[in-house]
């Protein structure tokens, strides 16, 4: 049998315990080696608690550790450039957390440090790879709705203001477009096969980051579309809907179809309910990891992809007037 892929965990952090730990200890193609934190003890505790062997020193012993062939950069975008391109001169792959980075300008130096260390970059949108975004992908590129005039999205949920909280930290490159507005922007940018320009936007800004936000865009073949994210609302929402001549996509939880959710569209005044079964996103994220490192596959995040995605971000963010 084929060793597994040994992946090294940079960051403590909550969300690695469901993107990476969970699904890696039920696939024997992949094992964990190692955690580094800024506080060894942290690291530590960690380690015990979820059954990690190797608890690094720090970041930098991290990616140069042996026993680490991927590094799962799940630090906050701060962090993401930095670390990531240390990653790939050590020369380890890289799964990054999005967002990709706190700009375009870092994108495009991590994507070059890949290109040039012949390393695999991914970024860690885990929707991306679920069977769901897959299909819509799949009936928006096959004409069946015909020529597509409008397309909007959103996805919002409180995120309460407590010590720490990254996403509420202008420091460590928090802010609601960051965290939950880059996925329908990439969900978007995806479906319609193309850069946006802005249109105009706007923002409600507490302490620099974003808390409300909504933004007019513009897609090649004179597509309008809209997203809109926010930290403050009351509940968890999570759409996408696609407007053609012939007919409309929509999708009810498009970000975890796992935890529920509604796929259909009504073509020539036809409604069709889709199947949304399939691996959870984060399984399929690691299955489209072994795909692309072992067997060859493209990857469908990172490269331009990536660095199209902050680009519209920073130009959101400019017509917003973020301080």
């Amino acid at each position: 049998m084929t060793a597994p892929i040994r992946i090294g965990l940079l960051g403590a952090s909550k969300i690695a315990r469901g993107a990476v730990i969970a699904p890696v200890k039920a696939d024997p193609r992949f094992t964990l080696s190692a955690v580094a934190a800024r506080d060894p003890a942290r690291a530590r505790a960690y380690a015990d608690e979820h059954g990690i062997l190797g608890v690094a020193a720090g970041y930098a012993e991290m990616v140069r550790r042996d026993d680490v062939d991927v590094v799962y950069n799940a630090l906050p975008p701060a962090g993401h450039a930095e670390w990531t391109i240390a990653a790939l001169e050590a020369g380890k792959d890289v799964l990054c957390e999005k967002p990709f980075a706190r700009n375009a300008g870092e994108a495009r130096a991590m994507v070059a440090a890949a290109d040039r260390t012949g390393r695999l970059l991914m970024e860690a949108f885990h929707y991306r790879f679920h069977n769901v975004m897959r299909l819509a992908e799949s009936l928006t590129g096959s004409g069946a709705l015909g020529r597509i005039v409008r397309a909007d999205g959103e996805f919002s949920v409180p995120i309460p203001r407590t010590p720490g909280e990254l996403r509420w930290s202008a420091e460590q490159g928090g802010g609601g477009l960051m965290d939950l507005g880059c996925y329908p922007l990439h969900a978007l940018r995806t479906l319609l096969r193309g850069e946006p320009k802005i249109a105009g936007a706007k923002a409600v800004f507490e302490d620099g980051v974003d808390s409300d936000l909504s933004a007019e865009l513009t897609f090649p073949g004179g597509i309008s579309a809209s997203i809109a994210c926010a930290m403050t609302g009351e509940r968890f929402t999570a759409w996408l809907k696609v407007q053609g001549e012939r007919g409309t996509l929509e999708i009810q939880n498009f970000l975890a179809p796992q935890m529920g959710c509604r796929f259909t569209t009504t073509i020539d005044g036809e409604t069709t309910t889709h199947p949304t079964e399939g691996p959870a996103t984060y399984v399929a994220q690691l299955n489209h990891l072994h795909a692309a490192l072992k067997e060859g596959a493209d990857p469908l995040t990172g490269g331009a992809d990536a660095i199209g995605n902050m680009a519209a971000i920073d130009a959101i963010y400019a017509a917003a007037g973020k301080p």
